[in-house]
């Protein structure tokens, strides 16, 4: 035996320890309460699954876990996808459903499918962890191991189920447990960042199972296919999937109001500690099912020095504002951007872009204003076309009036009532050709402000079908406009006498 043989058996024989250890047993049951136990347990899936898998069930399950384990178990004929968040249990879950199916004899020939044989082997493991040394499971169902039929990648247990694990191109064909063909078709981290890139892997992956993995199973017996894993690409193997399935069930690490899905587990300060460290492009990916990739139109986002602010001829303070008056993580993004133009270069100085409420939206204004300090004219504009109108009199109208009394000065903010077209497509057609040109710069002293982090990433991540919130681009894009109007506006008029207009014109009359 090999020193990495070696290892790995001590770390097999840690892991038999530390399932003993965590898994008590009640030695005072007689073989006639086991019975009435089992029966009880075996009636309640979810009571059954706490009960066998302490270890693994430390939290309380929440309602959409429970759903999905009765869901599955009670449709012997049922195709099913879970598109489950990181650290939502998606793995755990299908393991306990698949050994709950095993040892109560409702299914009998498992296949265990991943993105490698590497990695099916790993998914097995822990099945094969608990068939051997989970103590509950031997009281109640006895001994599972077999001997010479009890490998890594293929194992029958005394139950009567076998489990198989292969990865993604091997030869299923003609997969057999004595007379029955697979009944569960189980598929976990099946897709790959590398493989979602590259659309002809991609073909062979979904068409290996279609073709191969899928057709192992009976016609006319009742099958369990079920996926688990997240919407990592806009074309991937669990997205075709979830487009087939008979049920799709996509949770996010947070609900459409911004609460944790499994507060049990992950408190809403836990989430915000893990996302924090991570960049929005991943954190979409991975716990929110929102694959956003880099943006293809707007490449170049340059940082750079401001040119004092004495030198520009005027700047314009615009805002987007949002109906919603909420920090909640749920609520939209609003945006107030200083931004000026010199020398036909634009320059985003400094801004504001955060969920926040509607008094701290307009005080954004003034402290622009504090932060120009009367170096030169500042236009102040705030989107407003006819549906947001009524909001924008009622509402911010009012909170002005108020900060312009508490800081003991009058503001004006007049309103953009343009109108204006489709958001992305406007985007795209007003500001991609700046980025293009290098026509804009990003004031390089707010690089480690979150505001300018965050706009730097709305625009990082914009696509025309919009995958992450815009508001940020949108209010730069209004900006943009309003000073393009303005400069037009202090052009001096051109005068053209009739005797010019006339001399060398070969078309007049």
């Amino acid at each position: 035996m090999t020193q990495e043989e070696k290892k790995a058996l001590q770390r097999w024989a840690e892991h038999h320890k530390a399932m003993a250890a965590d898994v008590p047993v009640d030695d005072g049951l007689s073989v006639r309460d086991i019975e009435r136990r089992r029966m009880e347990l075996e009636h309640d899936p979810v009571e059954w699954i706490k009960y066998f898998f302490p270890k693994y069930a430390r939290y309380d399950f929440a309602q959409f876990h429970k759903r999905a384990i009765r869901r599955i178990i009670e449709h012997p004929e049922w195709y099913e996808v879970l598109s489950w968040s990181r650290e939502l249990a998606k793995s755990t879950v299908a393991m306990f459903i698949n050994m709950y199916l095993a040892l109560t004899g409702r299914k009998r020939f498992f296949v265990l499918a991943s993105a490698t044989e590497t990695s099916a082997i790993r998914l097995l493991a822990p099945y094969k962890i608990n068939f051997e040394s989970n103590p509950r499971l031997k009281q109640f169902y006895g001994t599972q191991v077999t001997l010479g039929s009890w490998t890594d990648r293929d194992f029958t247990a005394r139950c009567g189920a076998k489990f198989v694990a292969l990865g993604a191109g091997s030869a299923p064909r003609g997969a057999r447990n004595e007379e029955v063909r697979p009944d569960v078709i189980y598929l976990d981290d099946y897709d790959t960042d590398e493989d979602c890139r590259n659309p002809e892997t991609l073909k062979k992956k979904w068409d290996w199972f279609e073709g191969a993995l899928y057709p192992t199973r009976s016609i006319s017996e009742p099958t369990l296919i079920l996926w688990c894993g997240n919407i990592i690409a806009r074309d991937c193997c669990i997205k075709r999937a979830g487009e087939k399935a008979r049920h799709w069930d996509i949770v996010n690490i947070r609900d459409k109001n911004g609460r944790s899905t499994w507060p049990q587990k992950n408190t809403e300060e836990q989430i915000d500690t893990v996302l924090a460290n991570i960049s929005q492009k991943n954190a979409q990916a991975e716990y929110f099912n929102n694959p956003v990739s880099d943006g293809t139109i707007f490449r170049n986002l340059p940082m750079g020095k401001v040119p004092a602010l004495s030198r520009f001829p005027f700047l314009v303070i615009y805002g987007d504002p949002a109906y919603s008056d909420s920090r909640k993580k749920q609520s939209s993004t609003k945006a107030v951007w200083l931004v000026g133009r010199l020398k036909g270069v634009y320059y985003i100085i400094k801004g504001f872009l955060a969920r926040e409420l509607n008094a701290a939206f307009i005080g954004w204004y003034f402290d622009l204003v504090d932060y120009v300090g009367g170096k030169t004219t500042v236009y102040c504009y705030m989107e407003n076309n006819k549906l947001q109108d009524p909001f924008f009199n009622q509402v911010f109208k009012p909170l002005l009036r108020e900060e312009s009394k508490k800081r003991g000065r009058e503001l004006f903010i007049k309103g953009d009532e343009r109108k204006k077209t489709e958001k992305a497509t406007r985007i795209e057609a007003n500001l991609e050709p700046i980025d293009r040109n290098g026509a804009w710069v990003f004031n390089e002293q707010e690089r480690d402000n979150p505001h300018m982090q965050e706009l730097m990433e709305q625009f990082r991540l914009f696509e025309m079908h919009l995958p992450y919130c815009a508001d940020g681009p949108d209010c730069i894009e209004g900006a943009v406009t309003i000073i393009g109007e303005k400069t037009v506006e202090m052009q001096p008029p051109v005068t053209i006498s009739y005797k010019e207009l006339n001399e060398d014109n070969p078309y007049r009359m």
